[in-house]
């Protein structure tokens, strides 16, 4: 019986790598945490980006695994986080469609030249109301 246990959470650990290493190696082949420094003029502290990356990693993929830890920060840290996570999420599907050239393609096809960054901004924004009213109907719910 202990066997299996050992078996799966073995198992479960080598899967949640794969996994992770996979969303990991996207990150660091767009070179996101690298531009982002670059844009935002610190580049200087690009080992503490990484480095905060690789601990929100870990602790994220910690709090998946084991949901009866808790972690007692109140609802300012729970924000707190969620902005980040949002930030993430954004960044990364913003450097995934600027590497794959989407939203130059659209612009074009569309004829846009000027309102450009109004339409980046107004796609952001749509996206930020779907994410909340996922997460206010309640995502578990099936809703």
């Amino acid at each position: 019986m202990w066997i299996e246990h050992v078996f799966l959470g073995f198992l479960g650990l080598v899967c949640g790598l794969s996994v992770a290493s996979g969303s990991f190696a996207i990150a660091v082949k767009l070179g996101i945490i690298p531009q982002m420094a670059n844009k935002s003029g610190t580049a200087k502290h690009i080992m503490t980006y990484e480095n905060v990356v690789i601990l929100g990693g870990i602790s994220g993929n910690l709090f998946s695994v084991f949901p009866d830890i808790r972690f007692p920060a109140g609802h300012v840290l729970l924000g707190l986080f969620g902005l980040s996570a949002g930030i993430f999420v954004g960044c990364m599907a913003v450097a995934l469609a600027e590497i794959i050239n989407a939203y130059p393609i659209l612009f074009r096809r569309l004829k846009l030249k000027m309102g450009l960054a109004w339409f980046v901004a107004v796609i952001a924004f749509g996206k930020m109301c779907g994410c909340l009213f996922y997460f206010m109907r309640g995502y578990a719910s099936g809703a």
